[in-house]
């Protein structure tokens, strides 16, 4: 008997569609790792399965294999994972996948649908495993992957997902149509209406946040009836091959050619991303990373649906706050967060020269700037707490950025705070670095228009509150920004400034406290607008599935089929 994978995840699915329409909290699985919620058992069975993978081929078999590569590096032990992934030719590969696209394009939305649903458990029950290749290949902390590039990604899987669903069923499967032609009578038809894939999607994902992206790419395209490859960073196999492997073990019990997921690993110095672009069957490409070969996607791929989130100058705005020291804890915790590898982490800090209104009365720029420096000095305190928040850094260029950094602020005398290694209690190897926060002005806007990965900062002074708001919002409109902060008491301010970032296509938060102010929420937070060169889609929403599909139509005189 067939499995009506569908009805199993129903419950689940439900809950993801109504929190789509409510934009409430809802998360379809845990964020924690902590043994106290999960038991010993799950943890530590994760870590073992992890370990158990180490210097050896990696367990997966695909067409087309014509060796193994692999050349992933622990940014925590600064050793080799040692593990080999299947090296393909291309070509013979997406002929394999053209042998299994039939019969996945024929099957019933509710079909595919249902099985993405179990591809997202199977998944699930990967979290501990998949946090612990995710840390020592992205360089997120345990906690970090476990939820960002866990959880968190997944219900952005899951929202996907529904929005697939609701673009799909919103095309009614026949219609009967009527109408009458002069004297000729009534035109009576019968018409059939069908869902016809749009090609093979492939799915290029990042180094640092290498699930972010491919959770939801791989469900709108896959739900849509699109055979996915997955391309991972050279550096950041080891997460997306654990995906892989569960999609292709779902797909063949279910009865469905496991090819219409497959792995194209590469290396540095033989990248195979241009390859699949190359294929005539690449119909969608989806893809996080780097603005400048976004950027190149977007204009170098006719005839292809391209989807990117790549980074800008994520910025915040302060002009005035009731509590200086929460606004400057809250600002400092996003510098330090996962190393500011992320796209959402704050990079330029706008504030007026003459100083920021503390609860009423003016407080001088150099005590705004001292005040983000000891709340980031404050996050770090703790060894423990600091290795959980920061990571490490994801590849040695990044901190070849914070060196280059440095350098040019230190001759010009305009270091707030210098970045330094951190001791990770655990890992007294891990690449580490503490944020760098720098003196910039206006005349700097060469420097800081554009995306400085990593954990460098700018707090940027300005002439006014007003001009803070121009430089910050004529920066998200002309190079890109993923979120944007204002801390301001006043609400004309709040409202004039809401305008200008919507003006600009970038979304705004306005003085958050209390919370990672990096978190975008699946099922709520619309994450990059598509209006700036930050990304032209949104995770999520229907134009990010619509168009993965489209319709075909069969009309025929009603009486002959009633016949």
């Amino acid at each position: 008997m067939t499995t009506d994978y569908l009805a199993r995840h129903r419950a689940l699915f439900d809950e993801a569609l109504a929190a789509c329409a409510d934009r409430r909290h809802f998360s379809g699985w845990p964020e924690n790792p902590s043994s106290k919620l999960h038991g010993e058992e799950p943890p530590a069975a994760g870590r073992a399965r992890f370990e158990a993978l180490l210097g050896k081929p990696f367990p997966l078999e695909q067409p087309a294999e014509i060796g193994r590569i692999g050349e992933e590096l622990s940014p925590y032990t600064r050793e080799p994972l040692g593990i080999g992934y299947p090296k393909v030719a291309v070509p013979e590969l997406f002929a394999a996948i053209d042998a299994a696209r039939g019969p996945w394009a024929a099957a019933d939305p509710g079909t595919r649908v249902g099985l993405c649903l179990e591809i997202l458990a199977r998944c699930g029950e990967q979290l501990f495993e998949n946090a612990h290749a995710t840390m020592h290949t992205s360089g997120q902390s345990y906690v970090m992957a476990f939820a960002g590039s866990g959880a968190n990604a997944l219900d952005r899987g899951l929202e996907a997902l529904v929005y697939a669903h609701k673009a799909m069923a919103d095309v009614p499967r026949t219609g009967r149509w009527q109408r009458q032609f002069g004297r000729d009578g009534v035109a009576d038809l019968a018409k059939q209406y069908r869902l016809r894939p749009r090609g093979v999607g492939v799915v290029i994902c990042c180094a640092t946040f290498p699930l972010w992206n491919a959770y939801p790419a791989l469900c709108a395209s896959l739900a849509t009836g699109n055979p996915v490859v997955l391309k991972p960073h050279p550096r950041a196999v080891l997460p997306v091959a654990l995906v892989v492997s569960a999609c292709r073990a779902v797909l063949a019990e279910a009865g469905f050619d496991p090819n219409l997921v497959t792995l194209v690993a590469d290396t540095r110095a033989e990248p195979a991303t241009q390859a699949l672009l190359a294929q005539p069957q690449t119909a969608i490409v989806d893809y996080t990373g780097s603005p400048a070969f976004g950027s190149w996607l977007e204009h170098n791929c006719p005839g292809k649906l391209v989807f990117t989130e790549t980074a800008g100058c994520n910025s915040v705005v302060l002009e005035s706050t009731d509590d200086l020291h929460a606004t400057a804890r809250a600002i400092a915790q996003s510098l330090c967060q996962a190393s500011a590898q992320m796209c959402t982490s704050v990079q330029n800090i706008h504030v007026p020269a003459g100083g920021a209104r503390v609860g009423g009365e003016t407080v001088p720029v150099e005590a705004v700037e001292q005040a983000l420096c000891e709340a980031v000095d404050g996050w770090l305190a703790d060894p423990r707490r600091a290795a959980t928040l920061c990571g490490t850094l994801f590849d040695d260029s990044v901190q070849a950025t914070v060196d280059a950094c440095r350098e040019r602020a230190a001759a010009g005398g305009r270091i707030l705070r210098d970045s330094c290694p951190y001791e990770n209690p655990e890992f007294p190897a891990a690449r580490t670095a503490t944020p760098l926060v720098i003196a910039a002005a206006p005349d700097d806007a060469d420097w800081y228009r554009q995306e400085v990965f990593g954990p460098v900062s700018f707090v940027i002074r300005h002439g006014s509150a007003e001009e803070a708001l121009a430089d910050a919002t004529r920066n998200a409109r002309e190079c890109g920004a993923i979120t944007a902060h204002v801390y301001s008491t006043d609400d004309a301010f709040i409202e004039r400034a809401i305008d200008a970032y919507h003006d600009a296509g970038a979304s705004v938060a306005c003085n958050l406290h209390g919370m990672p102010i990096n978190f975008a929420a699946a099922y709520s937070d619309y994450h990059v607008t598509g209006l700036n060169p930050a990304g032209n889609a949104c995770l999520t929403d229907l134009a990010f599935v619509a168009g993965r599909f489209r319709i075909v139509q069969a009309k025929w005189p009603a009486a002959a089929q009633s016949g």
